[in-house]
């Protein structure tokens, strides 16, 4: 057979590929036997890792795949099945580094040579709502992900419904473990954000290794520009072994047999990653084809969280201090009053001024009044760290500590005491409330208040020179 005329008579971008059958029925080099003229060009164009630009690589007759295309387990997987096991396949693919879909289909040839089988590969740059779904291939694809789609769409609780969509996923993939994972690079932090883990199963989770955050930033060389990865056997493990071995001795010791992974991206943007572990690797296909096209508005609605997160951070946060500000305080006063009937769990009120500020921005300037609200600022914190603090205004703070007994809560306000009563430095009247019952916080702000104004009053007895208000 004239392979070279065959892929000549594709009007879309196809090359023909060779797939070696081992002796044990495992797939072998994969080489591409010839290409027509329009997948050559991107063919020998390919992006060079890390800089984004096209280099040259002049295409070579039978050359391993891997010298023009990223090493993809996933490609080789579904080359090794139409060559190998004769059947066609549609698929549709999603290439990150280009932000682009490609609609794909792969034919078996028969024109095979003892060990060494053909397929031709086809592929199609498109649009995702130009994707004929109506092939048996994807059968069920389109249904699974409508319904992360309708989720997604309705939610007024984005955690909630992550968790609900994490469910969906696992059970689709029969994975004992199915999880999505947001990472921050800016902080070197990362924190899942839904997880659902099948009944009694008993492996160890990435974030119960001390460097997880590690670990999860590995993972992006090992996918490199293939946008996913599936290990689905001990060759698949085997190669991981090789190019990542920290890792591979992490799956190790967490008894992890088989992962299908894909990051989350946005304009590029690494946000996170979702996976599943343990899972049902006779499905693969389906899998990866689901989880694709999922991801794809998975990442967009990732997106959209963190950046209303980020907003809500802004309207949030005092930007001088780093507490909370006034707004926030209004908004958790105002929710705490609407449930009132529902709060049985005791708390604090604690209400502070910072003596002296205002003599400070007199005689030093209002430079060095910003320098001691951050003072302040930072000892609240250190002293209530896991509470909510919030700059009232001005020279006052606010906190409210929820989860601890009376004694507790009058130990903070001692150790508060014993830290800020420098009149040189951070010095604070102090007001404070405890309700046991957790149901009026008005009237616990109202006394609270009271307090810190004697407790101001008192100040100033002792100091009346630094009385200037």
């Amino acid at each position: 057979m004239d392979l070279q005329m065959l892929a000549d008579s594709f009007h879309e971008a196809a090359c023909i590929l060779s797939v070696q059958k081992n002796p044990d029925g495992s797939c072998g080099e994969i080489r591409i036997a010839a290409v027509n003229d329009a997948y050559r060009f991107p063919l020998e164009h390919p992006v060079a890792p890390g800089t984004g630009e096209p280099v040259f690589c002049p295409f070579v007759p039978d050359s391993l795949y891997d010298k023009y295309i990223p090493k993809d387990r996933a490609f080789e997987d579904t080359c090794f099945r139409s060559a190998v096991g004769k059947q066609q396949i549609h698929s549709v693919v999603h290439v990150n580094n280009i932000d682009m879909w490609f609609d794909v289909v792969v034919l078996p040839l028969e024109c095979d040579e003892q060990d060494k089988c053909y397929c031709i590969y086809s592929t199609h740059p498109c649009k995702l709502d130009e994707i004929d779904f109506s092939n048996v291939e994807l059968s069920g694809i389109t249904e699974d992900v409508l319904k992360t789609c309708i989720r997604l769409h309705d939610t007024n609780d984005f955690e909630q419904t992550m968790k609900e969509v994490i469910t969906d996923i696992r059970l689709l993939c029969d994975a004992a473990v199915c999880t999505i994972m947001l990472v921050d690079t800016s902080s070197g932090t990362c924190a899942v954000l839904a997880t659902n883990i099948k009944e009694g199963c008993n492996i160890k989770r990435v974030t119960q290794f001390v460097n997880f955050y590690d670990i999860a930033m590995s993972w992006i060389d090992t996918i490199g520009d293939s946008g996913c990865l599936v290990i689905k056997d001990e060759k698949d493990m085997e190669y991981i072994s090789r190019v990542n071995n920290p890792w591979y001795l992490t799956l190790e010791e967490a008894g992890v047999d088989s992962v299908v992974m894909f990051p989350l991206r946005y304009n590029g943007d690494l946000l996170g990653f979702i996976w599943a572990t343990n899972f049902n690797t006779s499905n693969a296909l389906r899998i990866k084809e689901t989880l694709e096209l999922s991801t794809y508005f998975i990442s967009s609605e990732v997106a959209n969280y963190k950046m209303m997160k980020r907003l809500e951070h802004i309207s949030y946060t005092d930007l001088l201090t780093g507490v909370l500000n006034r707004n926030a305080m209004n908004n958790k006063v105002s929710d705490f009053v609407t449930s009132s009937d529902d709060n049985t769990e005791p708390f604090g009120i604690v209400f502070t001024d910072l003596n002296g500020l205002k003599r400070v921005n007199d005689s030093d300037g209002h430079f060095a009044g910003d320098l001691l609200l951050k003072k302040a600022a930072i000892l609240l914190q250190e002293v209530f760290s896991g509470d909510e603090i919030f700059r009232a205004g001005g020279d006052e703070f606010m906190m409210i500590v929820s989860g601890s007994t009376e004694q507790e809560f009058e130990k903070k306000i001692q150790t508060l005491r014993d830290k800020a009563n420098d009149p040189e430095n951070v010095c604070f009247a102090i007001g404070s409330y405890y309700d046991a019952n957790g149901r009026d916080i008005r009237r616990a702000m109202h006394i609270a208040d009271e307090q810190m104004y004697k407790d101001k009053e008192n100040y100033y007895k002792l100091h009346p020179e630094r009385k200037h208000r």
